[in-house]
């Protein structure tokens, strides 16, 4: 893991690549490569082009924290990058952080193309720790006591512009992970779990 720095989560403007090797990036094209993801993905997956870089963008509801920034780019995962969403994307109820499984963001980013869309994510639910995860549990019958969310591995969304169900037809389109559907709640719940879907 890499050590947490300083971060000021209120900031709107995207993180900069620094050294010249992302400084490249900025005026190459470059070719592009079949998207993969270390999950077992459907052969449509092979079918969609990776962009040379990948954005994400979101604003966490709970403390109106926004980030927007490029966390993958020349086939790397940037660290500053995710430790800066891990910040936005932590428990707002204890402050707790964990590191968030990036292919959750490959996830999200695949499901914006599918959606053609370049709106940030608003965040209902990302990262839980295990206290607040009992408690929610102990709530509602909605919520896992093993969940996905205490792993970094899941994370409940909308996506402005697009309506919850196209949101929800466009996940289970991707045929990786879990899709939760919760109209009700006006939220759609993945993770990167085993392949599965619930709720409508």
């Amino acid at each position: 893991m890499y050590k947490q720095k300083p971060f000021d989560a209120n900031s709107q403007s995207e993180i900069k690549l620094t050294n010249s090797r992302r400084s490249f990036l900025k005026a190459s094209v470059g070719a592009c490569a079949l998207f993969t993801l270390p999950l077992v993905a459907s052969h449509a997956h092979a079918k969609i082009m990776q962009p040379t870089e990948k954005k994400i963008a979101f604003l966490n509801l709970h403390t109106s924290e926004r980030i927007k920034t490029t966390y993958w780019a020349e086939g790397e995962y940037i660290p500053e990058s995710l430790q800066a969403i891990r910040n936005v994307l932590r428990d707002h109820r204890s402050g707790d952080l964990h590191t968030m499984d990036t292919n959750l963001f490959d996830m999200l980013h695949l499901l914006q193309r599918q959606l053609g869309s370049d709106q940030e994510f608003n965040v209902i639910s990302a990262f839980r720790s295990e206290k607040t995860n009992a408690m929610l549990a102990a709530r509602s019958g909605g919520v896992a006591r093993s969940s996905f969310h205490t792993q970094g591995k899941a994370i409940d969304i909308r996506l402005p512009g697009s309506a919850l169900a196209d949101v929800h037809t466009a996940a289970l389109s991707l045929n990786i992970g879990g899709v939760g559907y919760y109209p009700r709640s006006d939220f759609i719940h993945v993770d990167t779990g085993h392949t599965r879907s619930w709720g409508g």
